[in-house]
Parts: C-alpha cells; structure tokens; sequence
C-alpha cells in the first residue's frame, strides 16, 4: 500500500461510524432568540465555524442554541458539547476545553465526564489539521458563558 492509500485508509477510519452518527444527531441546532451572549468562531486553516447562542442564569448555562458549518470532526465535536452543556458552569467548560486540548495536542487522557463524549475523536489526535475545527465549539460556549456573566455584571 502507497502512503498516500494508507493516509487515505486512515481518514476512513478516523470517520467512523460513531462520528458520522453523532454529526445527524447534534442536539440544540436552533438559534436562541434572546441570548445573553452570542459568539462565533471560525478555523482559519478549514474554513469551519461555529455560533453559539447562551442564555445564563447563576452562573449556570441554561439555554443554548448552536449554528455548525464545519467537517464531521467539528460537528461531532459539537454534537458532544450540546448534549453536555445546558447546567455547566464555567469552570466545567474550561475544564472540558482545557483537557480536550490536552487530549489532542499533548495525548492527554480524554476530558472527564461530562465531556468524556469526546473518547470518539482520540484518533484524530493525528491529524492536528483538524483540532481548531474540533476545538471549536467547546471554545465558542466558554466564550460565550464569560460573555454573559460578564453583561450580567455590567448590569447590576
């Protein structure tokens, strides 16, 4: 086999069929029509994006709506993150994104429960093409949750 077959071959794989499944089944794909924080964010080197509506009370996320132009990688990615985020904190989400990124780029272990979804996208640790897309979504909602708190001290 030439490299570039097994190169190929190793994408198939990498596109399982947990992936692909996860990509038809994201949760939370409407848009919020009252946000507290919007935030888009886009991977320079692909082209994917993502937009994230929240709504935040105590601290706590408890509406989100999300917009996924992205691969399979970053819709599943996303997928994993509207399933787990409506009752996180910040703290939840940084911890979910920190160790997310450590799983990719460092092989750290895959991010504790209740991001744990993402144990689908440790093949794609090689192909670091990939991780701003895979990253995207998670980055997108702690951004979006700081923005909130933020706006809702601002107003006091």
């Amino acid at each position: 086999m030439t490299d570039r077959a097994s190169g190929e071959t190793d994408l198939i794989k990498l596109y399982s069929k947990r992936i692909l499944a996860l990509t038809t089944e994201m949760p939370l794909t409407e848009r919020l029509a009252a946000p507290d924080a919007t935030v888009r964010r886009r991977a320079p080197l692909c082209g994917s994006t993502v937009t994230v509506d929240m709504t935040v009370e105590d601290g706590r996320v408890t509406g989100y709506g999300q917009d996924v132009k992205a691969c399979a990688l970053g819709q599943a990615a996303a997928a994993i993150v509207g399933g787990a985020v409506i009752g996180r904190d910040h703290g939840e989400l940084a911890r979910g994104r920190d160790q997310l990124r450590a799983m990719l780029a460092e092989g750290g272990p895959v991010p504790e429960a209740p991001f744990d979804g993402f144990e689908v996208l440790v093949p794609a640790r090689e192909y670091r093409n990939r991780h701003a897309s895979i990253l995207l979504a998670i980055e997108a909602a702690t951004q979006a949750l700081e923005e909130a708190q933020a706006g809702q001290r601002a107003a006091i």
